[in-house]
């Protein structure tokens, strides 16, 4: 199993929206992210950023994450939460959500 942590900002006046958004996101969209063998999925807010985490229960990251990029039913939902984010400062080149490094694990 792989953590994953990243970090993206909310748009201030998008906020209530975003939230909205996430008192029902659509099966299809949960399915494809199960279907990538993501679990644990959640996202958190303080002040101006959005924080998720996920725990990835595959072999390949990246393919998974590709195949949910694919997804018709998951492009239609970033359609309506993009426009309420923005890439933070520390983001690398392609990056939308930025990954965080893990500094700390108790188990």
């Amino acid at each position: 199993m792989q953590r994953v942590a990243q970090v993206i900002k909310i748009r201030p006046e998008k906020l209530a929206e975003y939230r909205e958004l996430h008192r029902a996101v659509p099966e299809p969209v949960l399915a494809r992210l199960r279907a990538s063998h993501v679990a644990n999925y959640s996202i958190h807010l303080l002040g101006d950023r959005l924080f998720s985490y996920f725990e990835y229960h595959g072999q390949d990251l990246s393919a998974d994450l590709a195949a949910l990029a694919q997804d018709e039913a998951t492009r239609q939902w970033w359609e309506l939460t993009d426009p309420c984010q923005v890439r933070v400062p520390e983001a690398r080149p392609g990056d939308w959500w930025t990954p965080m490094e893990q500094v700390f694990l108790m188990e």
